[in-house]
């Protein structure tokens, strides 16, 4: 450790697999056993050695990946938020056009049952004259009836162009 690291030992890692793997195989009275690690063979520390490394690299991407995630799961909590503002804003505005219909079609009815109203007494009216003698004569009726026997035919039609 001190020729790789220097006499410091605060600075030495706590444990060096590559190390480890030189010494444990360095050709002792065991040779490819590494000593201190229970039953821990050279080539199996390459392997943890090397998971270990994907595991380090593995855990960048899983922090960023995090990272990521935070940053999606802000944007879809803005969406959503946005989205319920849209929808009360739709439901009001769906309540004024209801209520500014139902107000037209109130008018509209009103409007209608005056007109009735004075059609009829606009009728009773011309009843009335027709019946007591001071009405006019109906300038239509040449065009509502047909005409009375030994009159003249009626003018011809002019022609549609």
């Amino acid at each position: 450790m001190r020729e790789r690291y220097g006499d410091d030992t605060l600075t030495h890692p706590e444990f060096d697999p590559d190390l480890w793997i030189e010494v444990g195989s360095s050709g002792g009275p065991d040779k490819n056993r590494v000593y201190g690690l229970s039953n821990t063979t050279a080539d199996n520390l390459w392997s943890t050695h090397s998971v270990s490394t994907i595991g380090s690299s593995q855990s960048k991407e899983f922090v960023a990946l995090q990272q990521h995630t935070a940053q999606l799961t802000e944007k879809y909590d803005n969406l959503q938020a946005e989205y319920a503002q849209f929808r009360a804003e739709q439901r009001a505005e769906s309540k004024q056009l209801k209520a500014s219909q139902a107000q037209q079609k109130a008018e509209y009815e009103a409007a209608h049952e005056q007109q009735k109203v004075a059609y009829e007494q606009l009728r009773e009216m011309i009843m009335n004259m027709s019946n007591s003698g001071t009405c006019a004569p109906n300038i239509f009726w040449l065009y509502n009836h047909q005409p009375p026997p030994g009159s003249p035919p009626p003018p011809p039609t002019p022609p549609l162009y």
